[in-house]
């Protein structure tokens, strides 16, 4: 018999406790996919802190109960799973609202360190043909965004901020629809971004003076997004209202700056 058993059942309750937090943060990121933007690690310390509130409404209310006894145990994994669906469902919600974005608001306010606007995204203007140069600026534009403090891109006005719908784009399509836009969209930021990056964006249509126009709303990447284009790798990044590229020893010195691992990022699993 152990001299001190409850050294023991600490010593032992300790990788279970964790063993369970991990699958009830696990269940939780799978159910709710990509609404749910917190990472697996910080699922798990909540889940752990909900056993830990369980076991303590446990000794508190109830005489007599030890940790291996059935309702300890049932009352600590309720706790856990009620902490996590809750911690889990507001950073759903929170996401959700953070999202949305007026876009006659931000037609109405101009360009800026973190709005641009592009008439087109696949049309030139003044050739009046398809042209993939229309692409790779949609492309830098996004890149930049995310690798800078984040921002959005309005596909459908012009300079002065008027909306001019995305007809032009649309005709170059098999199916000339916004969900087809949005396909597409995802597609060239996946080829020339890569999977992950494309993935970050936030992607909508709104109806501007009768004229459909798209938002894509950057967050700030967790890691640099690299533009790939024939056989060159660029960093691009906004610089006040512009966009531009750095050079090799540009980049490597923003990428130091910008991404400095602090507490906060390594709480939230950001590298």
């Amino acid at each position: 018999m152990p001299r001190s058993a409850l050294l023991v059942d600490f010593a032992l309750a300790l990788p279970v406790a964790l063993a369970v937090s991990f699958l009830i943060a696990w269940a939780l990121r799978a159910l709710f996919g990509r609404r749910l933007s917190l990472p697996l690690s910080v699922m798990t310390i909540v889940s752990v802190l909900g056993l830990s509130a369980g076991l303590f409404v446990s000794g508190w209310l109830f005489a007599g109960l030890r940790i291996w006894m059935p309702m300890t145990l049932l009352i600590a994994a309720g706790c856990s799973l009620g902490l996590s669906l809750l911690v889990a469902g507001v950073a759903v919600l929170l996401r959700r609202d953070g999202s949305g974005v007026d876009i006659a608001a931000l037609l109405h306010a101009g360009e800026s360190e973190r709005v641009e606007f592009k008439e087109t995204a696949r049309w030139n203007v003044r050739e009046d043909k398809k042209d993939a140069r229309m692409e790779a600026v949609v492309a830098k534009t996004v890149a930049a965004f995310l690798n800078s403090r984040g921002g959005t891109l309005v596909i459908g006005a012009d300079d002065e901020g008027r909306p001019v719908g995305l007809d032009r784009d649309f005709a170059t399509l098999r199916t000339p629809d916004a969900d087809r836009f949005e396909l597409w969209l995802r597609d060239l930021l996946a080829t020339t971004l890569g999977k992950n990056a494309a993935a970050l964006p936030r992607i909508r249509f709104a109806e501007v003076e009768g004229a459909t126009v798209c938002a894509v709303r950057c967050p700030r990447a967790p890691e640099p997004v690299f533009l790939t284009q024939g056989g060159s790798t660029e960093l691009w990044v906004r610089v006040g209202n512009s966009t531009r590229a750095f050079g090799v020893d540009e980049a490597l010195a923003y990428v130091s700056q910008h991404w400095r691992p602090t507490l906060a990022t390594f709480l939230l699993g950001r590298r």
